[in-house]
């Protein structure tokens, strides 16, 4: 590569290829309701000629592209382990176990609640949105269906508790890397961000409360219930032993195992007691982990709710990402949200501005650089001197990354975090969207409070001279 012969990407430039993104995907989503990965690929080719432009050559782009992918290498993975487990799940008789128990106990009025109660207790302990939703949500979907509640409703509560815990959790890899970003430590960060997360997760339990009230019962809620149950009991056999997989799924990422061989483990422990349980063979065991299980009960409500998971219904998450993972490297590695980002900055005056804009490039990244840990690290560094400049605490800088960049991570639909909470819910993304409360409420409750000061630090004279000390700022 002869460096003499590369610039700077102009803003008119960066400008091309994000505009013109933004426009193939919004026209052939919203007009045509195309799928995104074509549209995205589209974004590749403009990327990949303004690159060359600009004076890369291909080998370098291309370069830039399996860079891309592999920071998302781990989602990929995660993405078809998912897959297999929920497969495994439903032939070994966890997931029947896991709707049928929960029929039992949960009611139609409370159930809204009560799943971002579950799912937020379930991330904060494990630190994993992802895992969450990946071992969480086909037995809330599934009780839901019988509940009569609205699948994109409760995939909205879903997201909205495990993104609670993405948030919170000292566990979490965005906890972590938002403050680390900033300059400052993880507890500083979590204690930082509590009142504002508070204020919008009991606001959030209480819509969601609300929102479950049209549908608090009757006979005939209570006849599907019953039809789904007796299915279920005449399908498969029904154990509290089938509910140690996804305990020790919890418990294994608690005790910080990582997250896949944590989820290898529900896969496994669900098998033996599959094989144990149900009587399944291990040719069961493994097409349902390739293909997904496909449910023949002649109950309709079951074999909607039965027939899902498998690897291969995971290529389409697994494509989408590694193309929109192509488009994030290209534009990261040439410089060309940088150059968008630079633009914000210079024209940012106030302090109040200076957080609006820091959580709106966050935003902005996720849309355009589809992984939620490019939206934190870019503006983080992009932002972080402004910060130091005017004398503000890292903490303040960390909250709004974590605040804008994880929480809308899963709100767009070619992101990896949108990709795979839409394929693992079953949802698509615009649909569960306006129903994920936590998510839409968080970035105007942290805005609002900034303007009364309450999400605003400053450093002490001390903490200027330390940091400065230590090389943190």
């Amino acid at each position: 590569m002869n460096k003499e012969s590369i610039r700077e990407a102009n803003l008119w430039e960066a400008l091309v290829v994000f505009g013109t993104l933004i426009l193939i995907m919004a026209v052939s989503i919203v007009a045509y309701g195309a799928d995104p990965h074509i549209p995205m690929f589209l974004g590749v080719i403009i990327a990949t000629l303004v690159s060359l432009r600009i004076g890369y050559k291909w080998s370098t782009i291309e370069k830039f592209m399996i860079d891309g992918i592999n920071q998302a290498m781990q989602s990929l993975i995660i993405l078809i382990v998912i897959g297999i487990l929920i497969g495994v799940w439903i032939v070994s008789g966890v997931v029947p176990t896991m709707i049928s128990y929960g029929l039992s106990i949960l009611s139609p009025g409370f159930f809204l609640p009560a799943t971002v109660l579950i799912t937020s207790i379930t991330a904060l302990a494990t630190g994993s949105s992802w895992g969450t939703a990946g071992t969480m949500e086909i037995a809330l979907m599934g009780i839901a269906a019988g509940l009569g509640i609205p699948a994109p409703m409760t995939a909205g509560a879903i997201i909205s508790g495990a993104y609670l815990g993405d948030k919170m959790s000292p566990l979490s890899d965005t906890t972590n890397l938002a403050p680390a970003m900033a300059g400052t430590d993880v507890f500083t960060h979590v204690k930082f961000m509590t009142l504002p997360t508070v204020i919008t997760y009991v606001t959030s339990l209480v819509i969601f409360y609300f929102m479950g009230q049209p549908y608090g019962g009757g006979e005939t809620n209570l006849s599907v219930i019953q039809e789904i149950q007796s299915g279920i009991a005449i399908n498969f056999s029904v154990s509290p032993w089938l509910i140690l997989p996804p305990v020790l799924v919890i418990v294994g990422i608690a005790m910080k195992i990582p997250a896949i061989p944590g989820i290898v483990l529900g896969i496994l422990s669900a098998a033996g007691l599959g094989m144990l349980i149900q009587g399944n063979t291990l040719g069961e065991l493994i097409a349902s982990g390739m293909s997904g299980y496909v449910s023949d009960t002649g109950i309709a409500n079951i074999d909607e709710l039965l027939t899902n998971g498998g690897l291969e219904a995971m290529m389409y998450a697994v494509s989408l990402t590694v193309i929109a993972m192509m488009f994030g490297g290209i534009a990261e590695s040439t410089g060309m949200l940088k150059v968008l980002l630079g633009v914000i900055l210079k024209n940012v005056q106030s302090t109040i501005g200076l957080i609006s804009a820091t959580m709106l490039s966050s935003l902005f990244s996720n849309v355009t650089m589809p992984e939620q840990y490019i939206s934190i690290i870019i503006p983080g560094r992009m932002f972080k001197k402004a910060y130091t400049e005017r004398g503000l605490h890292p903490k303040t800088l960390s909250n709004a990354l974590e605040s804008s960049g994880t929480i809308s991570s899963p709100l767009i639909p070619w992101s990896t975090c949108g990709v795979f909470m839409a394929t693992a819910l079953g949802v698509p993304t615009l649909e569960y969207a306006p129903y994920a409360v936590f998510n839409l409420l968080t970035p105007v409750v942290v805005i609002l409070l900034t303007y009364v000061g309450t999400t605003v630090a400053y450093m002490t004279e001390e903490e200027k001279t330390t940091m400065a000390e230590d090389g943190t700022v």
